[in-house]
């Protein structure tokens, strides 16, 4: 399978992924709302992931691959398939431990992961018994990942690409149809992730039978008597990435441990808002750094470092374009885009505008977080992963002291404003770095460019602040409306937004969608960019 196509699967995928946990996550406003149920729900969903980067996605696929990949070519497919057997049974037996062990310790490790929800009675138990429900999850994933490795290693990616959007059609599927049977809908949405792990498994475990890769599990003694070689390499590899993922979970438990001593809702609020704030990254963000690494890469090997930091900056054009007009949007458009997505059901009016605010706080995050995704890269590809793991730590340490000061003020708003401070703190990081090591300066074009992106993300808000005056003022109500109409009018004006934005973005040569084009499928970079302008 060509790069190009490798890379579309995957993305159409990812797309489909979003599209489908969007839907989920409307879903779960309608039955949940922002109550004690969807409190507990968040967190007991966010257990299992605070360990899901530790021996899933990041730090086993990167450690995995490239040594299956090297036994798949030098010592043929059976020795291959022998490494992965072995990683696949030793994985299986340490996170099979590890979660009986955890299923245990569940009610001491929900006080420390959410000791607030101890204030209100039947909270923290509520939370206890949906975490032992989802926890498991974490076995089901992480050997799903390493599954994906294998898969995508021989030229496989559709199947692999494919199972997050099992997740979130299993979510809906017992929402919708389970809740009547369960307590409440929070067990059924907690089950829904039980047997999505379950199914995961079982369609890749399937799709590697398919491919003629399919290996059975080892007992747990053979598997302590053959560590082979492989195997202590793996762990080696592995060691600095749990360090790294370690960090960013970190984060994540403090923003758990202080959003718990919020009012009841905090915890919900903040999750629908980052989960709408996180969509022009994972759709944006995520392409911009794929794209970026494999040319930096190439470059910097071949010693064109200068062509490298054109990329680079062609890469900043491209965060600051989207990132600034998504941020724009997504702050003046927000209490229209939380009531039309998410207000029925139990997700009531009076849990719109916390929500909303949320939202405005942590758009306020978005350029440095696109930003971050193309500068990132540039020392990825040099070899150095131990500079973004010490800006991450930094990142954790100014992160806990400004949530522990804004909440004070704020309460959940000051916990989302101290996430897109942090991010601005990283990216200036990032920044001074590279400067300092000679690898960052602006060229001409991306200041002509960046100038005339300002002006057309300035007049775009112009116009939404305007079309929301005028649809306030003299249609008061319209997002009281039934039916389609909420959804018309913020169609309209999320439209005419782009439309204009676009318009004068191309008017005025701030982006062409031939550069564009050719940034994102790898394609050459027109070298005659600096004297068109």
């Amino acid at each position: 399978m060509s790069l190009l196509k490798s890379i579309a699967t995957v993305s159409g995928f990812t797309m489909l992924s979003r599209i489908i946990g969007f839907i989920r996550d409307v879903l779960i406003a309608q039955y949940l709302g922002a109550t004690m149920l969807s409190d507990a729900f968040f967190v007991a969903l966010r257990f299992p992931n605070l360990f899901r980067s530790l021996f899933a996605e990041g730090t086993l696929n990167v450690s995995f691959v490239p040594i299956f990949s090297h036994l798949l070519k030098e010592k043929g497919k059976d020795k291959a398939r022998l490494f992965a057997k072995e990683a696949f049974s030793l994985l299986f037996y340490i996170l099979l431990t590890f979660m009986i062990l955890m299923e245990l310790l569940m009610p001491y490790a929900m006080i420390v992961l959410a000791p607030g929800f101890e204030q209100i009675p039947g909270k923290i138990e509520l939370t206890t018994q949906l975490s032992r429900i989802t926890f498991p999850f974490l076995l089901f994933v992480s050997l799903v990942s390493l599954l994906s490795g294998v898969l995508n290693s021989v030229g496989k990616f559709a199947a692999a690409a494919f199972t997050p959007c099992l997740l979130n059609l299993m979510m809906i599927v017992f929402l919708i149809f389970f809740s009547p049977f369960m307590p409440n809908p929070a067990y059924a949405l907690a089950w829904g992730v039980f047997f999505a792990g379950i199914i995961e498994l079982s369609f890749l475990i399937w799709n590697m039978h398919r491919n003629g890769l399919s290996f059975g599990l080892w007992g747990p003694i053979k598997v302590v008597r053959c560590f082979s070689k492989d195997i202590k390499t793996l762990f080696k590899r592995m060691l600095p990435g749990v360090f790294g993922s370690g960090v960013y979970q970190i984060n994540l438990f403090l923003d758990t441990f202080f959003v718990s001593f919020l009012i009841q809702g905090a915890v919900s609020w903040l999750n629908y808002a980052y989960h709408l704030f996180q969509l022009p990254i994972g759709i944006i963000g995520v392409a911009i750094g794929t794209a970026l690494l494999p040319i930096l890469s190439r470059y910097i090997h071949e010693g064109k470092i200068q062509k490298a930091r054109h990329e680079m900056n062609r890469g900043l054009e491209v965060s600051l374009s989207m990132s600034l007009s998504s941020m724009i949007g997504l702050f003046i458009l927000s209490v229209p885009i939380v009531s039309v997505l998410f207000e029925r059901g139990a997700f009531t009016y009076e849990e719109t505008l916390p929500t909303a605010n949320a939202l405005r706080a942590f758009s306020l995050g978005l350029p440095a977080y696109m930003l971050t995704k193309a500068l990132a890269p540039f020392f990825y590809a040099k070899g150095d992963t131990v500079t973004p793991v010490k800006i991450a730590t930094l990142g954790v340490v100014v992160n806990a002291i400004l949530c522990l000061i804004l909440m004070q003020f704020w309460g959940h708003i000051g916990i989302a404003l101290a996430t897109s401070i942090t991010v601005w703190v990283n990216a200036g990081q990032y920044v001074y770095l590279l400067k300092k090591r000679g690898d960052f300066s602006l060229d001409l074009l991306f200041k002509f460019r960046a100038v005339r992106i300002i002006f057309s993300a300035i007049m775009m808000g112009i116009l939404l602040v305007s079309e929301k005056y005028i649809l306030d003022h003299y249609y008061q109500n319209w997002l009281q409306e039934k039916h389609f109409m909420p959804f018309l009018f913020l169609s309209i004006l999320i439209g005419s937004s782009i439309l204009l934005y676009f318009g004068i973005l191309i008017a005025t040569k701030g982006i062409r969608w031939k550069d564009l084009k050719s940034f994102l499928f790898h394609k050459k970079t027109n070298k005659k960019a600096l004297t068109n302008i």
